[in-house]
């Protein structure tokens, strides 16, 4: 036969051939030799899938897993380690709190009897001031009462003798300081 030169011509040679218009893979004269490629491709799947990929997706997931799952304890023990500094941070802060507030009752007590003293210091300083002034006030009150009567006399004198123009004598002056006490 000659060369087809168009499509027209190439499906014209293979019907002349003997063969049939459609697909090959549905004449069923090649169905046994598609089974035969079929289970091998399938097999040789099978096995690369078994052997060599599955085995290396376990060891990454079982990875992961003993990862994730030493992550997670390690973080647990991060956050009791956490958990108990912080309880020895709160303890340490408490006992800290009570050693200043015992500071701080201790330092007011002795500030507070430091006051005291020196306010009962100062009360017998001022007291003893007090003393001193009175006893000098008495003394100027005795010395003043020694000599009111040489003063009440003499002014007595002054006075009857500018108001009568003549000298009172010493014994009338002194019963008349007598009647007026």
């Amino acid at each position: 036969m000659a060369a087809p030169t168009d499509i027209e011509g190439a499906y014209a040679t293979t019907e002349a051939e003997g063969h049939g218009g459609g697909l090959p893979q549905f004449e069923t004269e090649h169905w046994a030799g598609q089974a035969g490629y079929l289970l091998f491709l399938f097999l040789i799947l099978y096995l690369l899938i078994a052997k060599v990929f599955a085995p290396r997706m376990r060891r990454v997931f079982d990875e992961r897993t003993e990862t994730v799952a030493t992550a997670i304890a390690t973080a647990r023990s991060v956050q009791d380690q956490a958990a108990s500094q912080a309880d020895a941070a709160k303890a340490e802060l408490a006992q800290a709190r009570a050693s200043a507030r015992a500071t701080a009752e201790a330092a007011k007590a002795r500030v507070t009897e430091e006051a005291k003293a020196r306010q009962a210091a100062e009360e017998a300083q001022v007291n003893a001031r007090i003393a001193e002034a009175e006893a000098v006030i008495a003394q100027s009150r005795n010395a003043a009462m020694a000599n009111v009567s040489t003063v009440a006399s003499d002014a007595a004198h002054a006075m009857i003798e500018r108001l009568t123009g003549t000298k009172a004598s010493a014994a009338e002056i002194k019963a008349a300081l007598k009647g007026a006490a």
